[in-house]
């Protein structure tokens, strides 16, 4: 090897063991940040010394693919807001996959009679893997940007045309690793990984979406490590499997905070039925005015706010922690119950509430919460829904039956900060709105906050 290689490889070892680190910090909201400024370390030794120990044909496509990701990621970086990052990431995810899908094609323009049959095997799975996640990945963003509809899209004989989409793909991806000179099997089997993306994200409602955001994640990362195989790069297989797996791992976990298998996410279409088993739920959601909320919120000793998928809609994070430092101001005990699968993607709410400079030591996690709530006056809940609803622990016919929830009926009071009196992403009635220590906010989660944090200044 000559000193460009010996270079290179050094760098890749550098560049893994940062990744490795990363992932490491990552798993704690506490050493977050550091993880991310270790993965971009990382990723600039895997660049430097790819370019130093490759031998580049042209630098003109180099600085074209370096100046125009640049400017797309500035772009993510300072004008989408914090509340569109499930479907910034979801984006993210498709941009992989197709990196990883458009390697593999030129990989079988140039190479493809010269591979191993290992090695036709990898390319014809990075192929498969880089479009049906480019296209799924490209649906989910649509159904959380509101460009899609949202709620689970099937109909008669779905889960038999599925099959025999996914046996078609199987089936062109055997003929092309058996005979890789037919260019139409490989393309056709191109295509119908791309519509296979499309068939399988479309069936799943918005409120599976952060299993789905960490499927999707899963797939992108095992096109990478595909490609690594194809390729020959080591760098690439190792980043690859460590996200593949980390982001399958995370999958189970979320699937486990809801109760549910991932082969029912899948193909269950959660959402798409209401279930008929919602007896809990029925009576008449009783409304409280501004004037109420603050009084009850200024005179409590304990309060805790619950966010969900609403606060992000409203972008009413910074209005709750201005709320919050008031309420602290007068002697009030202030904490977030979160839960794991709140919002749109794993950690959303952590996220929202990071940006808005809430400190971590004032999140607790579903476990850590639950037994506080008999002890807390009152419960602000914001516009979350299936995460707080009784239904899944109290009726064993309900559709999110055994799903983990918050338990804020426990509390002395709740209030349910929302737009109106319709079900959350599930379709499910939330029988918490009924009971009688319910009372609901009604109206924008962020202008209510804002009221409220007037109306106590003044009480």
């Amino acid at each position: 090897m000559n000193l460009a290689t010996y270079f290179m490889e050094a760098t890749y070892l550098i560049a893994s063991i940062l990744f490795v680190l990363a992932l490491k910090g990552m798993s704690h909201p506490e050493t977050a940040r550091r993880g991310m400024f270790l993965a971009e370390g990382g990723m600039f030794a895997a660049i430097v010394g790819t370019l130093v120990g490759q031998h580049i044909v042209t630098w003109v496509w180099i600085i074209a693919g370096l100046t125009l990701g640049s400017i797309i990621g500035a772009w993510m970086a300072i004008w989408v807001p914090m509340t569109a990052m499930p479907q910034r990431t979801a984006l993210s995810h498709a941009f992989g996959a197709l990196a990883a899908a458009l390697v593999g094609v030129g990989e079988f323009l140039v190479h493809a009679n010269e591979m191993s049959v290992v090695t036709r095997g990898a390319l014809g799975f990075e192929v498969m893997l880089g479009a049906l996640t480019t296209t799924g990945s490209l649906i989910a963003a649509g159904k959380l940007q509101g460009v899609i509809y949202g709620k689970p899209v099937q109909f008669r004989g779905q889960s038999a045309l599925n099959l025999c989409i996914f046996l078609a793909m199987m089936g062109c991806f055997a003929y092309f690793w058996i005979h890789p000179e037919s260019a139409s099997i490989f393309y056709s089997m191109l295509g119908i990984a791309f519509v296979f993306g499309v068939m399988l994200v479309i069936p799943i409602g918005s409120a599976d979406m952060p299993v789905v955001m960490s499927l999707l994640n899963s797939y992108a990362g095992l096109a990478a490590a595909a490609t690594g195989f194809v390729l020959g790069n080591n760098v690439l297989i190792i980043a690859g499997t460590l996200d593949g797996f980390s982001g399958f791992i995370l999958s189970v976990l979320m699937c486990k905070a809801m109760n549910r298998s991932i082969t029912n996410v899948l193909f269950g279409g959660f959402g798409a039925v209401v279930a008929e088993a919602t007896s809990n739920a029925g009576g008449v959601m009783r409304e409280i005015s501004l004037d109420d909320a603050a009084m009850q919120l200024a005179f409590a000793s304990r309060v805790v706010f619950v966010p969900g998928y609403g606060l992000a809609t409203a972008q009413a994070q910074h209005a709750v922690r201005e709320l919050a430092e008031l309420l602290e101001g007068r002697g009030v005990t202030v904490k977030y119950a979160i839960h794991p699968v709140a919002g749109r993607m794993p950690g959303h709410m952590n996220v929202l509430l990071a940006e808005a400079n809430v400190p971590y030591s004032s999140l607790y996690e579903m476990e850590q919460i639950n037994p506080e709530f008999p002890s807390t006056d009152v419960a602000v809940v914001i516009g979350a829904n299936d995460v707080v609803n009784p239904d899944a622990r109290d009726n064993p016919k309900s559709l999110i039956a055994g799903m983990p929830i918050l338990e804020v009926d426990r509390a002395k009071s709740v209030i349910v900060l929302k737009r109106g009196q319709g079900r959350g992403f599930s379709g499910l009635e939330n029988p918490l709105f009924f009971k009688a220590c319910t009372s609901m906010l009604y109206g924008d989660a962020k202008s209510s906050l804002s009221h409220l944090a007037q109306a106590v200044q003044h009480v």
